[in-house]
This record gives structure tokens, C-alpha cells and sequence, in this order.
């Protein structure tokens, strides 16, 4: 079997230089390190859970003529149609199913994707594993009576590299438009929520309000879909994917904007958290001379973007196509306030409280202690103020006070200095 990418490009991707820059430190040592075991240590993510229910015949998958198990396996996963997003760029090992007539649809919750080709032979599944970081699995699209999703460590291939920090993970990639010239090579380059809109999804559908916000999305990349769809610059915003191609199969019409907001957030957060927990196991057991400075690294790498830091704001409001705004904000803990992380502000910046809702993940709760004792540490050193570098004045008073406070009402664990006041 292939490996399939779910979030990326195959091949080879040629990185513009504002990319390249933005590089962080990635985990250098093997996934079978001592440490580590990836291959050998099975999953106890919400992918394994299920496989168990269903050997038990205690959760049963309906198969749809169109769509295979894809409507059930997103139930069962807990995983929201709304998150529905459409790439047409024909990066995935399906490809040669994959056009602006048939794109590939993605969904996801905190914990799950699931990527769906018309005609495909698989369901690709990820899921962010405690331990492991994450695990890739495939969903043959035949009726069984008792179907198993199967691991696949070959996805690896494209799901391990520095873009994913040296760990197993996943990214959302922008494709620039190919030339008419069928020996080119895949051109493009991961995204998260640092980057600027302008060089945002390119090959992917976009639909929502995104007012003067220019993007890469809707436009042909693809030189067999030169002249053959009526997409259009990003400059009139799409209500839905609705005229464009048969929707039959698919559960939504959209590939809402916002979603894909959360989900350049997400993939790379995953990412940061992975190899923060890595390196602590691999210090823990080898005890390197640079084991705690490399840890205290990449704790800060991820403090600063679950914090917002860097973060590219949209320069217009932004306003989904979908219900994927009001699905998204309704799970998570409430402070006593009411408050919650969850809630998008799409007006200034993604968040209203500039702090990521992975923070509530299983990952982050599963981080060794050295882990968690150093991002904490970086946490609390920004949110009180004592980190006095201009760049981290983007997070006001008024942004630190309620994280703070948000977070002493709905985090269990916090540190007991994180009770003290910020003034």
C-alpha cells in the first residue's frame, strides 16, 4: 500500500524563502528510539478505541453506496460535518481521482481527521495520539460486517519531515498554480496560523466572508483544470461549492474559511505538542548534556504559538459559510464568567482569548512532567508579564487576565502559581 498524505503535498515541494526562514528546531532522534518505540507501541488514541468497539460488535459502521462508511465513521469519531474543508490539488495518493470536479473533503475535531475521494478505494484517518504523537489509518471503502481501520506507518513518508518538526504529524499545504508543462514538479509550502492569508490555500475551495483579505483559494493549480472549472480570483467571496461540481457524496457544501482557520492552528499545535513530549522522553531516558535546554526549546516554541505570538491577524472580519463557527464554540469548558477558549473572535484575530483549546487535549495532559513543568513555566513567565521582549506586548493586560483567569477555572492541573494576580 502507498502512503497517502492527508494534509500535504506528495513529491517533491519547492519552499519560498519566507518559509524556509520561519524554520524552527525539530526532533532529530528516530521514532523507534528506546524512548519512543512508534512503530512497535500501539495506539491508545480515539482511532484504537473505536477498532475495539467495533471488533466487540458494540458500534456497528452503515456503508452509504456513494460515500462508503464516511457519514458513520465521522458519528462514531465524534467528528462535525460542519468541519467539512475541499482541497483540489492532486496531492494525495488518490490523486488521479482528485480535480476541481472531485475534490478530497477533510473533517476534523481536536483529536481526529478524516479524508474522504469520491471513488476511493481507502477512508484516511489521522489521529493525535497521546503518546505517539500522530497515527495513520486507512478504512477500506468495501461492506464488511465488522470493518477495522488499519495502521499504516508508510504515510510517513510524507507525514515525517521537518515541516512536521521530526515527529509524526500533519500540515496544511498551499500549492502554487502548476505551468503547462506536464515533467513539473509539486510547488508550495505548509501553513499555520502565522502565515499570511495572502499565501494561504492554494488548491483548496474557500467559502465565506473574508472582506478585503486576498488568499490563494479557488483558483485552478492543476494544469488539466486550466479552463475546465469557473473558479475565479479570491476576490468575490463563495457562498458554498454549490454549481461549481456534483455534490453528490458530499455532506456539505462548503470548505468553510473558518475551518480552515482552525485547522492551520490545529495541525501545526499538534505538531509543537508532539515534539515537546519526544524530547522529554528521549532526555529522561538518555539524560543528554543538552536534554533540558532542548526540552525548554521547544516548550518555548510551542508556548509562542499556542499564545498567539506570531500570529498573522486577518485584515478584514471574517465570517464562516457555515455552522462550523457556532459547532465549534459550543464544546469546552466555561469559566464562571462564561468565558471559554473556544470562542472565535474572526474580527481582529482567530480567538477572542488568545490561548489554543488544545491546551485541553488528552496530548497535552499525556506530556511527561518535565514537559508540562517547562511549558507551564514559559506560560506563566508571558502571562504575568515578566517576559518583557516588545514582540509579546501583541497579548495586552486585559488578554493575560483572562487567559489566567479562564485557565484557573477550567484547566485541572495548573501550577499553584498560576493563582497569583496579574496586575
Amino acid at each position: 500500500m502507498r502512503p497517502f498524505p492527508i494534509l500535504l503535498a506528495a513529491g517533491v515541494i519547492a519552499l519560498g524563502a519566507a518559509a524556509v526562514a520561519q524554520r524552527q528546531d525539530a526532533f532529530v532522534q528516530s521514532r523507534n528510539h528506546p524512548a519512543i518505540a512508534y512503530d512497535k507501541t500501539p495506539g491508545t488514541d480515539r482511532v484504537a478505541a473505536l477498532n475495539r468497539r467495533l471488533q466487540a460488535g458494540e458500534v456497528e459502521l452503515a456503508f452509504d453506496p456513494v460515500s462508503g462508511y464516511l457519514r458513520s465513521l465521522l458519528s462514531a469519531l465524534d467528528v462535525p460535518v460542519e468541519s467539512q474543508t475541499l482541497v483540489f490539488s492532486q496531492t494525495s495518493f488518490q490523486a488521479v481521482l482528485i480535480n476541481v470536479n472531485n475534490p478530497r473533503a477533510l473533517y476534523f475535531n481536536d483529536s481526529v481527521s478524516v479524508g474522504w475521494v469520491r471513488g476511493g478505494e481507502v477512508l484516511e484517518v489521522a489521529a493525535h495520539d497521546p503518546r505517539l504523537g500522530a497515527v495513520f489509518y486507512q478504512l477500506e471503502q468495501t461492506r464488511a460486517a465488522r470493518p477495522q481501520l488499519t495502521r499504516n506507518v508508510q504515510c510517513l513518508a510524507c507525514h515525517l519531515s521537518w515541516d512536521t518538526l521530526g515527529v509524526p504529524g500533519l500540515f496544511v499545504m498551499t500549492m502554487y498554480p502548476l505551468p503547462d508543462d506536464p515533467n513539473a514538479y509539486a510547488n508550495g509550502f505548509p501553513n499555520n496560523h502565522n502565515s499570511p492569508f495572502s499565501e494561504r490555500w492554494g488548491g483548496w475551495y474557500v467559502t465565506g466572508e473574508h472582506g478585503a483579505a486576498r488568499h490563494m483559494g479557488n483558483i485552478p493549480v492543476m494544469p488539466a483544470d486550466k479552463g475546465k472549472s469557473t473558479l475565479t480570483m479570491p476576490l468575490r467571496p463563495r457562498k458554498s461549492v454549490e454549481g461549481l461540481f456534483d455534490l453528490k457524496g458530499y455532506p456539505s457544501p462548503h470548505s468553510d474559511v473558518v475551518a480552515l482557520m482552525v485547522l492551520n492552528h490545529q495541525t501545526h499545535m499538534t505538531n509543537l505538542m508532539t515534539r515537546v513530549a519526544w524530547e522529554a522522553r528521549v532526555a529522561a531516558h538518555d539524560r543528554p548534556a543538552d536534554g533540558a535546554a532542548r526540552v525548554q526549546s521547544a516548550a518555548n516554541d510551542l508556548v509562542d504559538y499556542m499564545l498567539f505570538v506570531d500570529e498573522a491577524r486577518p485584515t478584514s472580519p471574517v465570517r464562516g459559510s457555515s455552522a462550523f463557527t457556532t459547532t465549534f464554540a459550543s464544546t469546552g469548558p466555561r469559566d464562571g464568567k462564561g468565558r471559554s477558549l473556544r470562542e472565535l473572535d474572526l474580527q481582529r484575530r482567530l480567538m477572542r482569548y488568545p490561548c489554543s483549546y488544545m491546551i485541553y487535549s488528552e496530548a497535552f495532559d499525556a506530556m511527561p512532567a518535565a514537559a508540562k513543568d517547562a511549558v507551564y513555566g514559559r506560560m506563566w513567565e508571558v502571562l504575568s508579564g515578566r517576559e518583557r521582549s516588545p514582540r509579546y506586548n501583541r497579548l495586552s493586560v486585559a488578554d493575560r487576565r483572562a487567559i489566567l483567569e479562564i485557565l484557573r477555572d477550567t484547566k485541572k492541573g495548573l501550577p499553584s502559581y498560576f493563582t497569583v494576580t496579574v496586575q
